[in-house]
């Protein structure tokens, strides 16, 4: 294999919210991080997988295989205990097809009225996925432990941020801003062990 192929490595999301904090937690790795409007627009894929990993697999495999770049996916979401692991890998269409945040975060709300503060346990999970285009390279996963705020607070952040409290920082992700944020979520969690895996891929190139 030529020593140049991993110095690009495609970022697989359409997401802008995602895409920045990607960007932002991977900043010093020694590689060009790709966005994907460079091959805009890239095949849909259909996120019909049981779990993160496997939509996070499908999307890194498939678009490496169509743009010839190496691909890092990830796929994410808030699992509630108390609602059998929902929204889980529908956590982006809670409230439906194209729904936003706000509708998403409401319905959450909504399914857990009346519960109490000991039964609103949840955590965020994001998985992570490398694959080149002959193939998946390897897979990491991260998670977040908080439980669901009563109702939204904060303004930062994007998706459940404004309802998923932590109770060690008394906040919302949302009330605690990206550079807090950055350090502790799942996202960041599962981006630290790409990192090391990804460094190790390419000491063996070199």
């Amino acid at each position: 294999m030529a020593k140049n192929l991993v110095r690009r490595i495609l970022i697989g999301t359409t997401n802008p919210h995602k895409l920045e904090e990607i960007r932002e937690i991977l900043r010093d790795l020694p590689v060009e991080l790709v966005s994907p409007d460079k091959f805009a627009p890239l095949p849909e894929v259909v996120e019909d997988g049981r779990t993160f990993r496997e939509n996070a697999v499908k999307k890194a495999v498939e678009w490496a295989r169509f743009t010839g770049y190496w691909t890092m996916a990830e796929d994410s979401g808030l699992e509630v205990h108390a609602l059998g692991g929902a929204p889980g890998v529908l956590s982006a269409r809670y409230a439906g097809e194209g729904a936003t945040y706000e509708a998403n975060n409401l319905k959450l709300l909504k399914n857990l009225e009346g519960m109490p503060t000991e039964q609103r346990t949840a955590r965020f999970r994001c998985t992570v996925a490398l694959a080149k285009p002959e193939g998946l390279v390897f897979v990491v996963d991260g998670e977040c432990a908080g439980r669901v705020a009563r109702k939204p607070r904060g303004r930062y952040g994007f998706g459940y941020d404004p309802v998923f409290y932590l109770p060690e920082y008394g906040k919302t992700f949302a009330e605690l801003g990206p550079e807090t944020k950055n350090r502790i979520s799942h996202r960041t969690r599962a981006l630290k062990k790409f990192r090391e895996r990804l460094l190790m891929v390419l000491d063996g190139e070199n």
